[in-house]
């Protein structure tokens, strides 16, 4: 019988995931016994991945399988959270991190992102213009325009980090 998993589902994505990283749900199954200590087979691990039968899986196996897949550096590692928060009318993003102890200068990397952020918002302005001047927005505009946002939106959030470490405040 074949089971028909969402790709928006946070936990059909988390299963996906899991069964599609290199050594699949046995692998998965022998992580969490090496951390917990405790073994648990990869089919009752399937279970509570997939929620058969009123199984689950708590927050503990959430994170220490999100440091499985990233650890063995899986794209997707993070995918399931992102479609988690979507459920729920958040959105996350991936960060990239800072420089090892942070910037030499906060204010120097401040003031450069600001710079940066001047310019992508004159491109994507002047992009959104040009593509709404029809008065319609074609999927390939709308796939350009939604790039453009997202990396607006990345300038910005280090911009916060670079800002609030510059103010010795706590990164969040």
């Amino acid at each position: 019988m074949t089971c028909r998993l969402s790709p928006t589902d946070w936990r059909d994505v988390l299963y996906n995931t899991v069964r599609g990283a290199n050594g699949g749900v046995k692998a998965a199954a022998a992580f969490l016994a090496d951390r917990r200590g405790v073994s648990i087979h990869s089919e009752y691990l399937r279970a509570r991945l997939r929620g058969v039968d009123g199984q689950w899986v708590n927050v503990e196996v959430l994170e220490l399988l999100t440091e499985w897949l990233q650890e063995i550096r899986e794209p997707n590692a993070l995918q399931w959270l992102q479609a988690l928060s979507i459920q729920h009318g958040m959105v996350t993003m991936e960060l990239p991190p800072p420089p090892a102890g942070g910037w030499p200068c906060e204010i120097t990397a401040i003031k450069e992102k600001l710079l940066q952020a001047s310019v992508k918002k004159g491109v994507l302005t002047q992009f959104l213009t040009m593509a709404t001047d029809d008065h319609h927005m074609s999927v390939p505009e709308a796939e350009e325009a939604d790039a453009q946002i997202m990396e607006f939106v990345l300038l910005l959030l280090r911009l916060r980090r670079n800002v609030r470490r510059s103010a010795g405040l706590e990164v969040q």
